[in-house]
Order: C-alpha cells, then sequence, then structure tokens
C-alpha cells in the first residue's frame, strides 16, 4: 500500500511573528488600512464616546444622544448648530442610538405612523444596514428585536421580528417626516413619544412612551471650528485597529487583509520607530486619501449637469472607496431603495458653486422627484452643515406648502446669499453664505423607479449673475 504524503500546511497569511519588517513596508499596510477601515473605526468610537451617559439627552441641547442600547429622540428639525454628523437635514425628526449587541440583544418600538413617512436607519460598524424598517417595507406596528452574531437567547413572546447583526457595534437613527407647519409639528409628538429602544431585559411586552421635549442637556463637544466632531484619530490609529477589527469579522476574501494588518501592528506594538512611522502614515492618508473626500465631486457616479450620485449606500460590502468617502461626506445614508442621494458642489457650467453668485434651480413641469415619501433640496457650507441665514431656512421641498409653481407647474429654487425682491421668488428662496463655497443635496425618500433605474436625474445648477 503506497503511503499518501501528509497534506501541507496552510501558509499563515502576513508577516509570521517576530518577522523583522521594514519601516516602507508598514507605512504601505498602514496608509491602505487607514483608508479601508476609517468607517469602522468611526462608529466604534462613537459607541465608545456615548457608552457611559447616564442616561438618553442632547449633547449641546442639541444633538440626540444616548448611552449605550439606548435612544434618544428630538422632537423637531434638528439645530444649525448641530455638528456631530455631516449633512443633517430638516425634513425629518431623528433619533439616535449607539449599538453594543455583545452586551445585550435591544428591542427597539414601532409605532402605528399611519400615513407618513418613516424609516428607522440600523447598519453595523461598517456602516451596512442590516434590518429593515420603513413604510418601503411595509413594517408592521410592533416590537422588533436586534441581536448580535453570538446571541443564542430565546425569542420572547410579542417581538414582531428579529433582525441579526454581522458586527456587535453598531448605529441606530430613526427619521420620521414633519411638514414646516406648526399644525404637524404637533400631530406629530404623539409619534414621537412611541419610539425608543432599549435593552431585552427591560422589555415586558408593554409599549413605553416618553415625552422627548423634556430631556436632559450635556455639554457640547468641541469640534473645532464648525467642522465635523473629529471621530477618527490618525495618533490613535495603531491602537484603536485592533478593537474594531476584533469586532467587525472579516468579510469573505478579507481573511488575508486581516492578518496582514493584524500582524504588522503587532511589530510595531514592539517597536517604537514602527508605530511612530504607522502612525505618521496615518496623519498622511487622512490628508492625502480621506480628507479630500468631504467633496462631493472628488467621487461617486457621474450624471448630467455635474451632479454625482452612489448606488450603494448602506450595503457598501468591499467598495473600500465608495464606504470611506461616504463616511467622510455625509455618513449614515440610507440604502438606495429607502433614499437616493444627489450630490452637487458646481454649475452647469463646472465652476464651484460659490456664495458670491445667484443660481436657480428649476424643475420643469412634471419633472419633480419622483417619490413615494417625499423629496427635498438641502445647501450646506464648505463642512457640509448649515449656513446660518435670516430665515433660518436650508431645505426646500415636500415639506414646504407655500412653494410657488408656474401655470405649467414648473418650480424654480432661487439659490442666492440674497433675499429676492418678488414675493413669489422669495417664497422659493434658498439662501447660500454670504461668501465661499457650498454644496447642493437632493434627497429622494423612497424613490420611484425613474429614479432608481436612472432614468431620472436633477436638473441643472445655473449660474445667473454675481
Amino acid at each position: 500500500m503506497t503511503a499518501r504524503a501528509p497534506e501541507a500546511a496552510m501558509p499563515v497569511p502576513g508577516p509570521v511573528s517576530g518577522t523583522r519588517i521594514t519601516e516602507e513596508y508598514a507605512r504601505m499596510v498602514a496608509r491602505q488600512a487607514y483608508f479601508w477601515a476609517w468607517p469602522m473605526i468611526n462608529v466604534h468610537n462613537r459607541r465608545q464616546t456615548f457608552k457611559d451617559l447616564p442616561e438618553p439627552g442632547l449633547m449641546g441641547g442639541v444633538v440626540p444622544v444616548a448611552p449605550l442600547n439606548r435612544l434618544s429622540m428630538l422632537s423637531d428639525y434638528i439645530e444649525a448648530q448641530e455638528r456631530m454628523v455631516a449633512c443633517p437635514n430638516q425634513d425629518v425628526v431623528y433619533g439616535a442610538a449607539s449599538l453594543g449587541l455583545d452586551v445585550e440583544p435591544v428591542v427597539i418600538q414601532v409605532p402605528d405612523f399611519g400615513d407618513r413617512f418613516w424609516v428607522y436607519q440600523v447598519v453595523d460598524v461598517r456602516t451596512d444596514s442590516f434590518a429593515e424598517l420603513g413604510k418601503m417595507y411595509g413594517t408592521r406596528p410592533g416590537f422588533y428585536l436586534l441581536a448580535g452574531p453570538d446571541w443564542k437567547g430565546d425569542v420572547p413572546e410579542g417581538i414582531a421580528g428579529v433582525f441579526r447583526s454581522s458586527t456587535d457595534t453598531g448605529f441606530v437613527i430613526p427619521r420620521v417626516f414633519q411638514d414646516a407647519t406648526d399644525e404637524d409639528k404637533r400631530a406629530v409628538q404623539p409619534l414621537i413619544n412611541q419610539i425608543d429602544m432599549y435593552p431585552l431585559s427591560m422589555f415586558d411586552g408593554k409599549l413605553k412612551q416618553r415625552d422627548w421635549s423634556k430631556q436632559p442637556r450635556f455639554p457640547a463637544q468641541d469640534t473645532g471650528g464648525g467642522a465635523e466632531t473629529v471621530w477618527v484619530v490618525p495618533d490613535n490609529f495603531v491602537d484603536e485597529l485592533p478593537l474594531a477589527l476584533k469586532d467587525a469579522r472579516p468579510l469573505p476574501g478579507e481573511e488575508a487583509r486581516y492578518a496582514e494588518v493584524l500582524a504588522v501592528i503587532a511589530a510595531a506594538q514592539q517597536s517604537p520607530e514602527l508605530k511612530a512611522a504607522m502612525l505618521d502614515e496615518a496623519g498622511r492618508a487622512e490628508q492625502d486619501l480621506v480628507g479630500p473626500l468631504l467633496q462631493f465631486r472628488h467621487y461617486g457616479l457621474p450624471l448630467p449637469h455635474n451632479w454625482t450620485t452612489q448606488n450603494n449606500g448602506a450595503q457598501f460590502g468591499t467598495d473600500y472607496f465608495t464606504r470611506t468617502a461616504v463616511a467622510k461626506s455625509n455618513i449614515f445614508v440610507n440604502r438606495p431603495n429607502e433614499t437616493k442621494y444627489f450630490y452637487q458642489d458646481l454649475d452647469d457650467a463646472g465652476a464651484r458653486l460659490n456664495g458670491g453668485k445667484r443660481y436657480t434651480v428649476t424643475f420643469s413641469g412634471g419633472q419633480l422627484p419622483p417619490v413615494y415619501g417625499f423629496w427635498s433640496l438641502t445647501l450646506y457650507n464648505e463642512h457640509h452643515f448649515f449656513a446660518p441665514n435670516e430665515i433660518d431656512r436650508y431645505s426646500v421641498g415636500t415639506k414646504n406648502k407655500d412653494l410657488q409653481t408656474d401655470a405649467d407647474g414648473t418650480l424654480t429654487i432661487y439659490v442666492q446669499a440674497d433675499a429676492p425682491s418678488d414675493a413669489k421668488h422669495r417664497a422659493n428662496w434658498l439662501p447660500t453664505p454670504q461668501g465661499g463655497g457650498f454644496s447642493l443635496y437632493i434627497r429622494a425618500y423612497w424613490p420611484g423607479e425613474a429614479i432608481t433605474s436612472g432614468q431620472w436625474t436633477p436638473p441643472a445648477v445655473s449660474a445667473v449673475g454675481d
């Protein structure tokens, strides 16, 4: 009988433990890892920041924050001074929560919203969605369970559905449409007060209600000059990355990538010189690779009139470029069937949008964004936040009941710093900063087929003078 040769052992991916490696190699690995892990470290650090809060409340009196596995809701639109999440909007009432599903699964409540548009965004540490909760899904009112990858408990009676994440860390953002009238603000309050999220151990089968207009205020974070709160710090990269990767298990095909990064970090932890080189390279990657992606014109799928978009929001998988670009410029986007996003930094001639000029955006009759939910056109400053203006208007769209159209249904939005003298034009005025660059951003919530198929795209942003 012929003896069989022993099977060869599978090679260990990445440098073998104890291997001497060069600074140049460590820099290469650090540069790549910093880029593709940026969204994971971002979400991981949000969890770490809020986990020990005493109770749900408002950071700086403006931003909903809560301890781990709890939720905080606003009771009105987000205010203009918000700086914790880029590209906020004033079409919905927001909530926010950090998930720690390794601690315990959580229960999230869905009230009966009737005909009102709503969607709960529930993402893992990669910013990929793992739950379908919203009007477009026909979700029934009730209690839903969010569980981590290793949870093996029993689902209690009274739970309408279970959504399981592939990671223990995540983020939850309920969005409930509210129009710009005082009447609708009053009407939405009973619904908002029935939205809540809490650990499974608190579940008793009874709907919990809370008056979200009465929450404690916590001190505001220092954002350093009007930009988004810094969630990813290059100097902390080597220490934080292993924690994020421990939570986010490799996607298929990522095993070798993980092993290489962790092996190099292990070497750097034993060598101050290598660690310093990796941190230096992380800083360079932030400046050279991640930083430019704040600008919408640097990524995305090109569309007519210099608009761009993306088709895989919240389901990025291994599209590391788009995932990091979206995380840098407008993190926590919905899936494309929930919301379609259109981005604009340029006018129709290709010049940077600037508050020193006047522009028009004209939707021809019958060419408003075709949606089942609602649409809006929002304006952001160079940091992707609201630019304060005399009428406190930062977006226009379905929520506005006083927009003026022509006889044929044409709607023209006047984008400029000074108030139009004509009353009709003033009703359609979207104020810009007095000077400097700005961006426009169209949201189409629950988009129709013409949008999802690419047949409908936004109209030109036309410069009409200084």
